[in-house]
Parts: C-alpha cells; structure tokens; sequence
C-alpha cells in the first residue's frame, strides 16, 4: 500500500529551508516516518545538493490528529506556519 505524500517547504532564513512532508493518514509506524524522512533527505540530496536537510514528518489527515516528528525547532517552525495558513502542500512521490 503506497502512502499519499504532500510536500512542502518552510523558508528559515535567506539559505535555510524546512521540507515538510505530510502523510494523509492517522497511524503510521516510526520505522515508516524514519523512511520517509531519509528518502526525503536522499532526494534532496540528489535534486538540489543539500547535504543536511532538516525534515518535518506531518501525520494526519484532520487538524485534532496532526502529529509533528523531527527536530524541535523546525516542528515549531513548521507549526507556526501551519497554523498562520503559510504552507502550500502539493503532492510528491518518492519512489
């Protein structure tokens, strides 16, 4: 079963940005947030040549269920922006 996967990505600074990725389900296991995070990573790597980018794993498919997993700043980061409506999802597949 393939999991629907939106992306999006949260600006830090003038170099910096935060990739979001948001699974439209309501329970998912840490192996598979810890794999969607890495296959971000690789492929951020290989597109734009960013050594270290920091991911944000969004699960939930309502506003109650929402779960942020990553690094503490960059969860807050992409929260606030999820909450001021300064976030566009558009889908992506990491195959």
């Amino acid at each position: 079963m393939a999991l629907k996967l939106t992306y999006a990505s949260v600006r830090e600074g003038p170099r910096n940005v935060i990739h979001a990725v948001r699974v439209d389900e309501d329970f998912v296991s840490i192996e598979t947030i810890d794999s969607i995070a890495a296959k971000v990573r690789e492929h951020m790597l290989a597109r734009h040549g960013e050594q270290s980018a920091e991911v944000v794993v969004v699960i939930g498919g309502t506003k109650e269920s929402l779960r942020l997993f990553g690094e503490p700043l960059a969860v807050s980061r992409v929260r606030a922006a999820m909450f001021n409506a300064a976030i566009r999802w558009t889908a992506i597949s990491l195959e």
